[in-house]
């Protein structure tokens, strides 16, 4: 959770309210997060049953918002109102008026999801003006780890680097399903303070000894043929465990970073993290894998990765997933 948001949550438990809260943006993880606290944390439940009014957009008229915004509270101090769907109203920008003049007793909630609201709108700038926007965007691929680090503290779990990249690579940027498997893991073990590579096994079912995420690191890597021939054997043997997408997706990443590592030769550690998108404690790996692989070489398995990604999905090809991954790892290491 950044700093913009956590002072959000600490205004409202402090009961600090402002009249209107415009949220938007393409990630609905903190969309929801902020919803469910208006649903349940600001009304005690009696309060509920008569001053918690939820409209969504497409079933409801600019007007409509207004009317319910404009009624007193009944038996509480305060009511709520929350606008689920905002994009989809009619009549949008006609909430300016209201929110130019907002009641005193209602706290409105916009809710705005999957895209931004027009910022030159009036109703957008009103909002900024009279009460408190914010904008949930999608978090890049490469802060993850970083986010899953940064999740784990929250749920008294240490997870190391290694771990969270293992995590984001597996469950993609869906926050929500991120911590769903986090949440899943503390159920199961309540005092575990460390989220070690046996419990992501466990309970998410990302192998340790047969990880698709570790494996171009090991065709990479040169020095140990030996776990290339046997995680090679066992992803022919168990093809769910490695579907091609994924795994392309995973030597992408891979090759992509020793793309840029090429650049980074003779910098410090530090400026080479940060190009890299990870840590100072990754980079010695990174660039040690580097020194084998010159541009030239990572420029052809980007190129060979392009050209089996399309046929991994039938295009120009029948052969299965299996024999495509052969090839594709025999001519990596031509």
């Amino acid at each position: 959770m950044n700093a913009e948001l956590k002072k959000i949550f600490q205004g409202l438990q402090l009961r600090q309210f402002a009249p209107v809260y415009l949220i938007d943006g393409e990630e609905p993880y903190y969309i929801d997060l902020i919803t469910n606290y208006f649903e349940k944390n600001i009304l005690t439940p009696a309060e509920q049953d008569f001053n918690l009014i939820t409209l969504y957009g497409k079933d409801c008229e600019w007007a409509d918002v207004v009317n319910a915004c404009r009624r007193f509270p009944m038996f509480a101090e305060k009511q709520v109102v929350i606008l689920k769907d905002a994009g989809a109203l009619k009549g949008f920008n006609d909430l300016a008026g209201y929110i130019e003049k907002p009641s005193p007793t209602t706290i409105l909630l916009i809710e705005h999801r999957f895209k931004k609201a027009d910022g030159r709108s009036k109703v957008t700038k009103l909002a900024k003006e009279k009460g408190i926007c914010y904008t949930s965007d999608k978090l890049r691929e490469d802060k993850m780890p970083h986010w899953i680090q940064e999740q784990g503290k929250d749920m008294n779990f240490v997870i190391g680097e290694r771990e969270a990249q293992i995590m984001a690579s597996y469950l993609g940027n869906d926050l929500q399903n991120i911590v769903n498997e986090l949440e899943k893991i503390r159920i199961n073990v309540p005092d575990e303070t460390t989220l070690s590579a046996a419990l992501i096994q466990k309970y998410i079912g990302i192998s340790r000894d047969y990880n698709i995420f570790e494996f171009p690191e090991v065709v990479t890597g040169g020095g140990d043929r030996d776990k290339l021939y046997r995680m090679l054997n066992y992803f022919l043997m168990n093809p769910k465990a490695a579907p091609m997408p994924l795994l392309i997706g995973t030597f992408y990443n891979h090759f992509n970073r020793l793309y840029i590592a090429n650049f980074m030769r003779g910098k410090t550690d530090k400026d080479t993290a940060a190009a890299l998108g990870t840590s100072p404690y990754a980079v010695k790996n990174i660039m040690s894998a580097a020194q084998n692989w010159p541009l030239h070489r990572v420029e052809r398995c980007l190129l060979l990765l392009g050209k089996y990604s399309t046929m991994a999905v039938g295009i120009k090809n029948t052969a299965k997933d299996g024999e495509l991954l052969k090839e594709m790892v025999a001519q990596m290491l031509e």
